[in-house]
C-alpha cells in the first residue's frame, strides 16, 4: 500500500508546488508597503513659476540613497541637485536647479519602505504650460522581473524551511521521542535546516539588486552587498544565519547524543534542555522576520512584533508537525511505527496552535486592514479572505483526522522478535551437509537471511497499513499537507502585498484635489512650503503637521529646515487659517517654541469644514521675513 500511495504523494506535492508558484507569479512585483500619500508639486499641477524643490510624502518612513529621487526635464536631463533628504516626518525632498524652463517635468522615485519592500513610482508636473516629454512616466521596476520572482521564491523556501525545521523538531521532542532515531524524520528536519540556510543566503545576495536595479547581473555586486548589510533587513538576515548555526548544534544533539542515550533521568534532563534551547532559537529565528517586515512598522509595533513571533511559531508547530506526522505515517520503519499516543499528543499541540493562530491572526487582520471594506476593496484583504478560507478547510480536515486518531490503535507487537528468529534461523538454511561450509554457501545463507527479513518486514507493514483507521488517518493527514502547501504560498504572497490600511490611504490621497496637502490614514495633514525671506541666509522649508485635521480641536507642529535638510533656527513663526469661501479668518495661531526649528500649538480650533488657506510667516532676522501659504481640505 505504501508503494501505491507514495507516487500519489509525490504527484500531490508537485501539483501543490505548481499552485504555489502560480500564486507567487500572480502576485507580480512586490507591492509597495509604504505608499505615496502626497507630493509637492502635485501630480498634474501646472505651476506659475518653477519650484525650488520637489517633496514626496509617504505613509511611513523610507530609506533613500543618492539616486532615490530624480527629476527629469522634457529632454530627459536630470535637474535635481544634491542628495534627497528627510525634511519632516515621512516627507522627503530634493532640491532643483534654478531657472527651470517651461514644460513638463517627470518625478521618479525608488525607495525602500520601513518593512523592507521596494517602492517605486513616477508622476509629472508642469511649469508654465504642459509640453511633450521624451521621458516615460512609467514607474521604475522595483521588486519585479526575474530577480523579483527569485526573491519571492526564496521567501517561500525560507518560510517552508523554518516550518519544517522548527515543527519537525517540536514533533520529535513533544510528541514522539522515539522518532529521533527514525531516519526519515532526521532527513526531514535536516532538510528544513538546509533549505532555510540556503534561502537566507540567497535572499542576502539578491537583496541589493531586488531593491535597486532589478538586474540579475548585480546579484554578486559586493558594493551592493555591503550596502545591504548596513540595512535593517540585512541585519535581520545575518542574525538569522547566526541563529541557524545554533540550530545546527541543536539538531546534531537531538539526533545524536539524545537518540543514543538510554532512557532515564539524564535523558529527561537533556530533553528539557533541548526543549528550552529549541524554543529560544526558534523564537529568535521568527524574530528575524518580525523585526524587518509588516510587524516592525505602523500601529502598535511593541505588540505587533511579539504577536508576529507567536503567529510564526504556531504555524511551525502545526504545519511542521503535520509534515513530520505525515513522514512518520508513510516512512517510519515497520519495527518502530508511530504510536497512537504520539498522534494524540500532536492533535493536542495542533489544537493549541490553531487557537494561537486565531488570536494573533485576528489582531494582525485588524492592524493591517482597519475596516471591513478593506477585505474586498484591497488586494491584501482579498488574499486574507483566501487565507481564512484555506485555514477553515484545513481545520475541517483536521477534525476528520481527530476522529481517525480517536479510533487509532497501536500495531501488534512482535515484529522485532520475528525478524530475530528469521535471522537466527538463516545460517541453517544455507548449510549443505555441514561438513565443510564453503564461502559461497555462507554468502548464500546471508543473502537468504536478508531476503527472509525483508519478507517479514513487508508482511508487518501490510499488517500495519491494513488497519483501516491508520489508513484513514494517513489519507486525511495527506490532504491536510496538500492544503498547507497552498496556504503557505498565500501567506508568502500576503507578506509581499501592501496592507489594506496603506492601500486605502494611498487611494484617498490620490483622489484628493491637487495642492490639498497630504492626508494620512489617521487624518493628519502635512504641508511643505519653501520660503525665501530675501536675506543672506533666508531660504528654507517650513512644514506644518495638523492632527487630526478635522473640525474642532487640533494639534499643530511646525518644522523649519534649511534647503539641505538641516534644522533652521529662526526667531519667530506665525500661522493663520482663512476660509475664504465663508469669509472666516484669518484666525491667528502663535505656536510655542519646543526646540530649535520645532514649534507647536495645541487646541487649534477649526470651526467648520472647507478648503482652508494656511499661511505661515517665518522671520529669519530682525527685518527679514516672508509669508507663504497653501490651501488644504480640513474636516
Amino acid at each position: 500500500m505504501t508503494r501505491t500511495i507514495a507516487p500519489r504523494l509525490r504527484i500531490l506535492v508537485l501539483l501543490c508546488l505548481a499552485v504555489a508558484g502560480a500564486l507567487l507569479a500572480g502576485a507580480g512585483p512586490a507591492s509597495a508597503h509604504a505608499a505615496l500619500t502626497g507630493s509637492d508639486p502635485a501630480q498634474g499641477v501646472v505651476a506659475d513659476k518653477a519650484p525650488t524643490q520637489v517633496s514626496l510624502t509617504f505613509s511611513e518612513k523610507v530609506a533613500l540613497n543618492d539616486h532615490s529621487l530624480r527629476v527629469l526635464d522634457p529632454q530627459g536631463r536630470p535637474v535635481q541637485t544634491g542628495s534627497p533628504a528627510n525634511v519632516s516626518g515621512t516627507t522627503y525632498a530634493v532640491q532643483l536647479k534654478s531657472g527651470l524652463a517651461k514644460g513638463t517635468y517627470t518625478v521618479t522615485y525608488q525607495v525602500v519602505s520601513a518593512d523592507s519592500h521596494p517602492v517605486a513610482g513616477a508622476y509629472t508636473f508642469s511649469v508654465g504650460a504642459p509640453s511633450p516629454t521624451v521621458v516615460s512616466a512609467a514607474a521604475p521596476a522595483a521588486g519585479g522581473g526575474v530577480v523579483g520572482g527569485l526573491y519571492a521564491f526564496g521567501r517561500y523556501v525560507s518560510y517552508a524551511g523554518f516550518i519544517v525545521l522548527a515543527g519537525g523538531a517540536a514533533f520529535v521532542l513533544a510528541c514522539w521521542r522515539r522518532g529521533a532515531g527514525v531516519r526519515a524524520l532526521q532527513r526531514l528536519v535536516v532538510g528544513g535546516w538546509v533549505a532555510l540556510t540556503a534561502a537566507t543566503l540567497w535572499l542576502l545576495l539578491l537583496r541589493g539588486s531586488y531593491t535597486t536595479s532589478g538586474r540579475f547581473a548585480d546579484v554578486f555586486d559586493l558594493d551592493l552587498l555591503g550596502q545591504v548589510l548596513q540595512t535593517k533587513t540585512g541585519a535581520a538576515l545575518v542574525s538569522r544565519l547566526l541563529l541557524l548555526a545554533a540550530a545546527a548544534l541543536f539538531v546534531a544533539v537531538l539526533f545524536g547524543a539524545y537518540h543514543r542515550r538510554e532512557e532515564g533521568t539524564e535523558k529527561r534532563d537533556l530533553a528539557f534542555g533541548l526543549a528550552v534551547g529549541g524554543v529560544v532559537v526558534a523564537a529568535g529565528i521568527a524574530t528575524s522576520w518580525a523585526m524587518a517586515e509588516h510587524a516592525s512598522t505602523g500601529l502598535q509595533t511593541s505588540i505587533a512584533m511579539p504577536a508576529d513571533v507567536v503567529h510564526l511559531l504556531a504555524v511551525a508547530a502545526w504545519l511542521g508537525g503535520l509534515a513530520a506526522l505525515l513522514t512518520a505515517l508513510y516512512r517510519a520503519p515497520a519495527e518502530t511505527p508511530v504510536e497512537a499516543a504520539a498522534v494524540r499528543r500532536f492533535s493536542r499541540v495542533a489544537f493549541g496552535s490553531v487557537v494561537a493562530l486565531v488570536v494573533t491572526g485576528v489582531y494582525q487582520s485588524w492592524r493591517q486592514l482597519g475596516s471591513w471594506t478593506a477585505f474586498t476593496d484591497t488586494r491584501y484583504g482579498q488574499l486574507l479572505l483566501a487565507k481564512i478560507g484555506l485555514v477553515a478547510v484545513l481545520v475541517g480536515i483536521a477534525a476528520v483526522s481527530r476522529r481517525w486518531t480517536g479510533r487509532l490503535a497501536d500495531p501488534v507487537a512482535g515484529t522485532g522478535k520475528a525478524r530475530k528468529k528469521q535471522v537466527a534461523a538463516a545460517p541453517a538454511a544455507g548449510g549443505g551437509t555441514g561438513a565443510e561450509p564453503a564461502a559461497g554457501d555462507s554468502r548464500r545463507a546471508a543473502q537468504l537471511a536478508r531476503q527472509r527479513a525483508a519478507v517479514e518486514a513487508a508482511r508487518q507493514r501490510r499488517l500495519r497499513d491494513g488497519d483501516p483507521n491508520r489508513y484513514g488517518l494517513r489519507r486525511s493527514v495527506l490532504a491536510e499537507a496538500g492544503v498547507a502547501l497552498v496556504l503557505l504560498a498565500v501567506t508568502t504572497a500576503l507578506t509581499q502585498t501592501e496592507p489594506g490600511r496603506t492601500e486605502l490611504a494611498a487611494g484617498a490621497a490620490a483622489s484628493a484635489p491637487a495642492g490639498s496637502g497630504t492626508s494620512a490614514a489617521s487624518g493628519a495633514l502635512t504641508l511643505d512650503m519653501p520660503f525665501d525671506t530675501g536675506g543672506t541666509d533666508g531660504k528654507g522649508v517650513v512644514s506644518i503637521d495638523l492632527d487630526p485635521a478635522r473640525v474642532g480641536g487640533n494639534e499643530m507642529h511646525v518644522y523649519v529646515q534649511r534647503p539641505n535638510g538641516r534644522v533652521f533656527d529662526v526667531p519667530e513663526v506665525k500661522v493663520s487659517f482663512t476660509l475664504e469661501a465663508k469669509k472666516i479668518g484669518p484666525l491667528p495661531v502663535n505656536p510655542d517654541r519646543i526646540t530649535t526649528g520645532h514649534w507647536s500649538a495645541k487646541g487649534v480650533q477649526i470651526p467648520m469644514a472647507g478648503d482652508w488657506k494656511i499661511a505661515v510667516t517665518v522671520r529669519t532676522s530682525d527685518i527679514d521675513q516672508a509669508t507663504v501659504s497653501k490651501n488644504a481640505q480640513i474636516g
